[in-house]
Parts: C-alpha cells; sequence; structure tokens
C-alpha cells in the first residue's frame, strides 16, 4: 500500500507557513489606498505600466525612477514641492507596485532600457531630466547614455550599476532558496529588517511607510518578480555607457549608505563628463524618504538651475 504520509519536514514546514501565510493583496484595494487622481496606466512591452503624472501639463518634465523593492510611492515627500515647476513623472517600474510582473519575465538590462524608452516616447516626451534611485539609478544612466540628446539633466541617488572589473559577467545576487518562501510568507518584521538597514535613522521608517513597503510586495506578481530579477541580474561594463552621457549630473548619497557606499560617487565622477558629487552627512540609503527636506532641497535647486535655465527648456 503507497504510503501518503509527509516527510516530517515537510509537515513542519507546512506548519510554520500557515501560522504566517501572505497572501497577494488585490490591485484595485491597493489602488484604492495608494492611487491618486494622478494616476495612469499605459501599456509598453505587455506591461500595464502605473504612473503618475503632477504638476504643470507645459513645465519641463522629471522622470523619478525608484529602487529595488520600492514603488513610485517613494517619491511622495518630494512631488508636491517639484510639481510646482516641473511636470512629475513616476512610475511603477516592472516588475514592481501595481505594474506588476512582465508577462515575458524578462528583467534584463536591455529590456528595463527598452521598456523605458517605449514609455517615454508613448508619452511625447522629447526632452526631460531624470531622477533614478538605487537600482533606479542604474536604469537612469542607462537611459541617459541611450538618449542623451533628450535628457537635459540627471540625478543619481545611491546609483546601482558600477561593480569592479572582476565582477563583470557575474551575478551580483546570490538568491537562496529559502528566500523563495517569500512568494508564500512574508512577515511585515522580516520588511522591516531589511529595510532598517536603508535608514541610518530607523525612526524615519514610520508604521505607514513600513506598511506601503509590505503592502506593495504584496501585489500581484511582485515577489515572484524580484526574484526572477534578481536571478537575472548581471554585472556589465558600465564606463563606456557612462562616458556617453552628455547631461549634467548630480550624484548624491547618504554618508551612512550601508547599501551602496557613498565612496562609490567617485567611481562615477571619474568617468562623466560633468558631474558633482553631494554627500549628506548622517543619512543612509533612501534620501527621498529619511529626513526627505535634506535632498530635496540638493534635487530642486540643481533641477532648477540646468533644466528651468536651459534655453532648450519647454
Amino acid at each position: 500500500m503507497r504510503s501518503y504520509v509527509l516527510p516530517i519536514g515537510a509537515v513542519m514546514l507546512v506548519a510554520a507557513l500557515y501560522g504566517v501565510w501572505t497572501p497577494d493583496l488585490d490591485r484595485a484595494e491597493l489602488l484604492h489606498r495608494y492611487g491618486s487622481p494622478t494616476q495612469h496606466v499605459l501599456e509598453v512591452d505587455g506591461l500595464r505600466i502605473h504612473y503618475q503624472d503632477s504638476g504643470p501639463p507645459e513645465a519641463p518634465v522629471v522622470l523619478l525612477l525608484h529602487g529595488f523593492g520600492s514603488s513610485l510611492q517613494t517619491w511622495d515627500a518630494w512631488t508636491p514641492t517639484l510639481a510646482l515647476k516641473f511636470r512629475v513623472i513616476r512610475l511603477d517600474l516592472p516588475g514592481f507596485g501595481l505594474t506588476g510582473k512582465s508577462p515575458t519575465q524578462n528583467y534584463s538590462e536591455g529590456q528595463d532600457l527598452a521598456t523605458l524608452v517605449d514609455f517615454v516616447n508613448k508619452l511625447n516626451l522629447s526632452r526631460y531630466a531624470i531622477v533614478g534611485h538605487s537600482m533606479g539609478g542604474k536604469m537612469a544612466w542607462s537611459l541617459a547614455a541611450a538618449q542623451a540628446e533628450r535628457v537635459q539633466a540627471l540625478v543619481l541617488m545611491a546609483p546601482d550599476g558600477f561593480s569592479p572589473e572582476a565582477q563583470w559577467g557575474t551575478k551580483p545576487y546570490e538568491v537562496p532558496a529559502t528566500l523563495g518562501l517569500m512568494k508564500y510568507a512574508l512577515p511585515k518584521s522580516f520588511v522591516r529588517g531589511f529595510l532598517d538597514a536603508a535608514y541610518a535613522d530607523p525612526q524615519w521608517l514610520t508604521d505607514p511607510v513600513l506598511t506601503r513597503y509590505h503592502d506593495m510586495l504584496r501585489a500581484p506578481g511582485v515577489r515572484g518578480a524580484i526574484l526572477d530579477r534578481a536571478d537575472q541580474t548581471v554585472s556589465t561594463n558600465p564606463i563606456q555607457r557612462l562616458k556617453q552621457i552628455t547631461a549634467p549630473t548630480l550624484l548624491l548619497w547618504g554618508e551612512n549608505d550601508r547599501m551602496i557606499p557613498s565612496s562609490n560617487a567617485a567611481h562615477y565622477a571619474s568617468v562623466l563628463q560633468r558631474s558633482r558629487t553631494v554627500v549628506l552627512p548622517k543619512l543612509g540609503h533612501v534620501l527621498q524618504e529619511e529626513q526627505p527636506a535634506l535632498g530635496l532641497a540638493q534635487v530642486d535647486a540643481f533641477l532648477s538651475s540646468h533644466v528651468l535655465a536651459s534655453p532648450h527648456a519647454p
């Protein structure tokens, strides 16, 4: 007679997951909680990209690109001020937020760039500035290199993507099999543990912010997409692409960044044609959320100088 008794380890695992089972949240519910009248959806490369479009429609455009595991709401503290002068467009990048997983499950560097190019083309953005944070910083400089003639100014906030030559062609992220369990169980305490490292002072990680991160990680398909993206990420040579960037660039870092150290700014500065580095004391990785007024002041002044004062501004 065939036995249907589960191995004891599997039984224990099922019992453990039962107590912390974390299903996806309904997309409509997330839109109700975090959407706004400026929320739009644009179909690009099979993705339904959720984005928010704020500020005067005829003003110079600023594109905001969030980091890994985040969503467009990371810019909530900055957008009202920037939207007084600029048309601010912020989107949930492929695999994150309400945009969710890609139907092709392709999160390669080349696909990310193609999607962003198609996005700005479909919005008819002939000229624009970009602000990119962390993973979004890598996407920002990739886009600025590919469309040098269209990018007016570039802000790279602790950008990813400048790995040592010895790591080119390798995967920077090792994803242990146990991390795959996050698709089924994602306690809020786990999210807090990860986010604490992004703040120099964790008091800025408030309960509403933690809840928003936790909720957006539970958007349909996002956890699987995050694992796919991590597995597909490969370090490449950034130097020739960075040299193609002609836009004035602000390299902005927190002094106490434990995720991408501020010393990395020197690598970018040694290659970029026109750059200025600002390191803000006593801040961590997420400058737009930790004491947000400090980073905003730097970004607002930089964009006002290089975009509003530009003779090519709309």
